[in-house]
């Protein structure tokens, strides 16, 4: 019996199907990119991610950390001052305020009432031909000063300053005595002050000459009074009261008269003497 032989183009190829199995898993899947050999691709959740400074970088971010706990701390303690200075000023301003309406203060009045001077001789102590003058002059000054208040007090401390001056050059100097001066009060009190070796220029000393003889001599008189005011029962701490006076006198001797003064009166918070 002969056998059958088949034709080879006949026969289905046996590695048809796999490939077409091949293609369509390509077709319907997407490509990924391989990793290059030698490496590992480790997969972990986000919620197990924790992040580190790498060790280079431990000691600069323990430092920057430092730095803003330190920073924190700072901006609240200066919050705290700022507030507590803010509450501060809100209660001063809240008792000035009731002290204000409740005592009405006013400023204190003063004025030069009378002004007798001794060894200040021009005729007989200077020399016009020299281009300076020494004089030691001595100033009795009797000042009125004038407490308008209807509830408020004033007391006149130690370490007053006056002074006299002509064409800013001071002439003499002395101090105010200390007393206690009520509500409502006026008070008389003289201060004698005396200068020692006092030198005055060719151009002072014609300028005085030449004003004795019109009968007009301005002279500055300015004083420094440490008190302290008495509102009630109540006493502030000692402040001071600056008084600036210009007066004019009609001649340079012990009966002298004042012509014109003006004074202003200025307090100060503290103390400046």
């Amino acid at each position: 019996m002969a056998d059958r032989v088949h034709p080879g183009g006949d026969s289905p190829p046996a590695t048809a199907p796999p490939a077409a199995a091949t293609t369509t898993a390509a077709t319907n899947s997407p490509t990924k990119p391989s990793p290059p050999p030698g490496t590992y691709v480790v997969q972990i959740p986000k919620d197990q991610i924790y992040r580190y400074p790498p060790p280079e970088n431990a000691k600069r971010y323990q430092k920057y950390s430092r730095k803003n706990r330190r920073s924190c701390s700072f901006c609240c303690c200066l919050c705290w001052i700022l507030s507590l200075l803010f509450l501060l000023a809100l209660l001063l301003a809240a008792t000035a305020g009731v002290l204000y309406l409740v005592f009405r203060p006013k400023a204190l009045d003063y004025a030069i009432e009378s002004i007798s001077i001794k060894k200040f001789n021009l005729n007989s102590t200077a020399n016009p031909s020299q281009l300076t003058t020494t004089i030691s002059p001595e100033f009795n000054v009797t000042v009125r000063a004038h407490n308008p208040n209807s509830k408020i007090g004033v007391y006149y401390r130690g370490g007053s300053s006056v002074a006299v001056s002509y064409a800013g050059a001071e002439l003499c100097a002395g101090a105010l005595p200390a007393f206690y001066q009520p509500a409502k009060n006026v008070t008389v009190f003289k201060t004698v002050m005396v200068g020692e070796g006092i030198r005055l220029s060719r151009d002072a000393y014609l300028g005085l000459m030449g004003q004795q003889r019109t009968g007009e001599i301005p002279l500055g008189l300015d004083l420094k009074v440490p008190v302290r005011v008495k509102f009630g029962s109540v006493k502030t701490w000692t402040l001071t009261v600056k008084v600036g006076c210009d007066v004019a006198v009609d001649k340079l001797g012990v009966d002298a008269s004042v012509v014109s003064n003006k004074c202003r009166v200025r307090a100060l918070p503290w103390k400046s003497i």
